[in-house]
This record gives C-alpha cells, sequence and structure tokens, in this order.
C-alpha cells in the first residue's frame, strides 16, 4: 500500500469545484488510476481531504492507493500545487510482523450511522459515535480504550469526535448525495492483525466515493 499527500491549488477553478463536492472530488482523482475510457478499479485507492492545510496554506488530500498513480492523468492545468514523495505503508508500519497489544495513534474520517427500514441514518449523539467507532473496532482488529468510570449508563470511550458535517456531492447521473460524516482522531490497541490489515486496506464504514473511510494509523512509540 502507498500513501501519497497532494497539495490543491485553490486558485483553480476546478480545485474550488472538487472542494465543493466529494464526488466530484473522487471523480477527479479515478484520471489518476486509470485511463480517459476505463473505469476506475474497485477498490484501487482511498482518500481523505485533511483538516490541517498543507505548505503555503494549501489544500491537502491523502490518497492511499495498490499502485503508483500517474498524477499527469488528471490533466487539469494547476490543479496539483505539490506531490510529496510516496510512503510505502507495508514498510513504515511493517504489516507483515503486526502483533496483537501494539497501540497506534489513528485518524478516521467516517459516516456513522445505522439502517433502519432499509434507510441508512446517521447517528448524532457523541455517545452513539464513539459506540459506532468502538464496534467497528470490534469487526475490524482493535480495541479502544475505555474513559474512566462516569455516571454514565452507557459505556464511554476515549476518542476524539470533531469535524461533523453534511458532505454533498453529485453523480455523474445528476443525482444527489448527502452523507453525514465526523472526525475520529484517538489510540488504539491492536487484536487481530489480520483483520486490521483488511481495514487499513479497504477502509472502514460507508462513503468512501465521498472521502470517508481510510484509515490512518501511526505507531505510538
Amino acid at each position: 500500500m502507498l500513501l501519497h499527500r497532494i497539495h490543491l491549488n485553490p486558485r483553480c477553478r476546478e480545485v474550488r469545484r472538487d472542494l465543493s463536492d466529494a464526488y466530484q472530488l473522487h471523480s477527479t482523482l479515478c484520471r489518476a488510476f486509470s485511463g480517459p475510457d476505463e473505469k476506475c478499479p474497485a477498490g484501487e485507492f482511498l482518500w481523505r481531504l485533511e483538516r490541517e492545510t498543507g505548505p503555503d496554506n494549501l489544500p491537502r488530500v491523502l490518497v492511499q492507493s495498490r499502485s503508483q498513480p500517474n498524477w499527469a492523468r488528471i490533466n487539469l492545468s494547476d490543479w496539483l500545487a505539490g506531490v510529496e514523495p510516496a510512503i510505502d505503508l507495508d514498510e513504515r508500519l511493517k504489516l507483515d510482523t503486526l502483533q496483537p497489544g501494539q497501540r497506534f495513534r489513528f485518524r478516521l474520517r467516517a459516516n456513522p450511522s445505522v439502517t433502519r427500514n432499509h434507510k441508512r441514518l446517521g447517528l448524532f449523539r457523541l455517545m452513539d459515535q464513539e459506540a459506532w467507532v468502538a464496534r467497528k473496532g470490534g469487526l475490524h482488529g482493535f480495541v479502544l480504550p475505555p474513559l474512566a468510570p462516569s455516571d454514565s449508563p452507557e459505556p464511554r470511550y476515549d476518542v476524539g469526535v470533531s469535524q461533523e458535517q453534511m458532505l454533498r456531492g453529485k453523480q455523474h447521473a445528476g443525482n444527489g448525495i448527502r452523507v453525514y460524516a465526523v472526525l475520529f482522531d484517538g489510540l488504539l490497541t491492536l487484536t487481530d492483525p489480520e483483520k486490521f490489515r483488511i481495514a487499513l486496506q479497504t477502509g472502514i464504514g460507508h462513503g468512501k466515493a465521498m472521502g470517508l473511510g481510510l484509515l490512518s494509523v501511526a505507531p505510538t512509540a
């Protein structure tokens, strides 16, 4: 897996369009992974627009991919302001030698939700959001540290939740998309290396075309 940090030029009209439409930003990124007459390979990459800007206060996007992208295929003048060298995550994180008990700092922008009556509903309460990411951890090979005992009857987890927003986009057929998203930051402890590796590669939750699901981790020591 390769991790790329790219910086966008906000003076570019197409960049301003993409920053206001997450689905369109995904479509633009797809060009780097497929030819002009090809469909973007399913599951080829995950991405996230970061809250922190890059050098010179430029918007920064993380792109995690299975293969090396060809940024020239985006073919939009001045769209890219800069591209940092790719990071080999298999080597950086030593993914072949992961062990239960390892701790990582993590970031995940995701769609905390439940499905009721065949409709996906966003979870807006903080405790529900904490419980959602804790459940996902159980499915994907990690646990979150609990908060100290409190008066709450529900279990609480030591995870930061911020940047609540409704992402909007428009598909090529003109259909509008609305996806509720929050940013999770915190610490996790690895329990199942194989499930964890799969989560890193394929992402967590819904809305991946809207820039959600990318689980970014870094060792704590």
